[in-house]
């Protein structure tokens, strides 16, 4: 059996490197109606959720044109297979990358040059060594971790094997932008259109207090 690869100091990503040099929040954008803010936005990475398959061709180039990071969330896509021809399909229209919870297709999704973000939905200590079995296995660029604040609860080892992670779900301030951050994610990711526009220069300080790992069972 070939060794899974290890996800410990995984590198991020350059094009996501530089996104997230200035504007450290990924916008989830849900659905067409919250387009528009986002194209005018500083934040340079977005997630794409609830759009009909039909509105993709023409919603994807324009955000490319627009010098924006697309990735488009394959499991809420209305319309969309999920299958390998899904996801030349969407490498075809522009987008850079995929987010999904299943691992087959973020293990198809390397091989056409697109990028990989795994959702995670950590909930108890067994799912939570199913997720870092299957981070390990797909060896996706990003891994989403929802909801944010388990982060706390997570072993340094665990958040590792996560690594390079963003932190989603009760992102709702600037505060909470930092902290995720100070806990060692890339970057936050959060459907608040007020969120896309923070800087990291603004973001504000972390008390180190705040920053103490309360006792956590051994994952």
């Amino acid at each position: 059996m070939t060794p899974s690869p290890s996800r410990s100091g995984a590198a991020l990503a350059p094009r996501l490197a530089s996104a997230f040099a200035e504007v450290p929040v990924v916008a989830s954008v849900v659905g067409t109606q919250p387009l528009r803010q986002f194209m005018t936005a500083p934040a340079k990475v977005c997630i794409l959720a609830s759009l009909a398959v039909g509105q993709l061709p023409q919603v994807v180039p324009a955000l490319g044109r627009a010098g924006k990071t697309v990735f488009v969330n394959v499991d809420s896509s209305p319309g969309l297979a999920q299958d390998r021809g899904a996801l030349e399909f969407i490498k075809n229209m522009g987008a850079h990358g995929v987010v999904s919870t299943r691992l087959s297709l973020i293990e198809k999704g390397r091989p056409l040059g697109l990028l990989t973000m795994m959702k995670v939905f950590v909930t108890d200590r067994s799912n939570l060594r199913r997720s870092t079995d299957a981070i390990s296995r797909g060896a996706p660029d990003l891994v989403e971790i929802m909801p944010a604040p388990i982060i706390a609860r997570m072993s340094a080892q665990a958040q590792r094997a996560m690594s390079p992670s963003i932190a989603a779900g009760f992102v709702e301030t600037p505060a909470d932008v930092a902290l995720a951050l100070a806990r060692g994610s890339a970057a936050a990711a959060t459907s608040d259109p007020r969120l896309w526009h923070l800087r990291r220069d603004q973001l504000p300080p972390v008390p180190p207090a705040v920053l103490k790992r309360p006792a956590a069972p051994q994952e």
